[in-house]
């Protein structure tokens, strides 16, 4: 199997890299159209301020790229978020995959942003490879709105889209590479 990880050259690379190692695939990085357009899945990892990120994204010539992929594709945590219409983070313009904007966390005295440690998920009735009660790895400060899209929540003060679904884009708002045994029954479950 050939697995894209794009390269914006920013993020979790190395963590993402090796849990797809641990399945016994070597996963190749790269910010080419073309390479991505011929990979048999694509991973779009995270971690950062969604206003760089989309300005790589420009600079890199992967907006259009991105939004027609037909093959299966994972957003990893502001991977994730890019797949929304906008963010609040930045005031940015994001990829518009799907409908919605990603906001701010509220803290609060009992949570904290940014919302950092394990989180118990609640899954519908889509075949993710997690359950609910399964708890993941989240850091974020940034949520994605619930909407028709989500397929899986956790709890933060409100619901908080922990996986979205639409056509061939899967997105993770947690981090499955740092989410142990769930996290790894996840990424099996977008490889298969």
């Amino acid at each position: 199997m050939k697995l894209a990880i794009v390269d914006l050259g920013c993020g979790n690379i190395g963590s993402v890299r090796l849990a797809f190692r641990r399945f016994g695939l070597s996963p190749f990085v790269t910010a080419d159209p073309e390479q991505l357009a011929a990979a048999d899945k694509v991973v779009l990892p995270g971690v950062g301020a969604a206003g760089f990120a989309m300005e790589r994204i420009q600079a890199l010539g992967l907006r259009e790229p991105l939004r027609s992929l037909k093959q299966p594709a994972l957003g990893i945590c502001l991977g994730m978020q890019l797949l929304f219409d906008r963010s609040e983070e930045e005031d940015v313009d994001c990829l518009g995959i799907i409908p919605g904007a990603v906001r701010a966390l509220e803290p609060e005295p009992e949570r904290p942003v940014p919302h950092m440690g394990w989180s118990r998920v609640h899954v519908g009735n889509q075949d993710l490879g997690l359950r609910s009660g399964d708890y993941v790895y989240f850091a974020h400060s940034y949520a994605c709105d619930d909407g028709p899209a989500t397929v899986a929540r956790a709890d933060y003060g409100r619901p908080i889209p922990a996986v979205v679904r639409t056509g061939n884009w899967l997105g993770a708002q947690f981090h499955p590479e740092r989410s142990g045994e769930a996290g790894a029954r996840f990424l099996q479950s977008f490889l298969q």
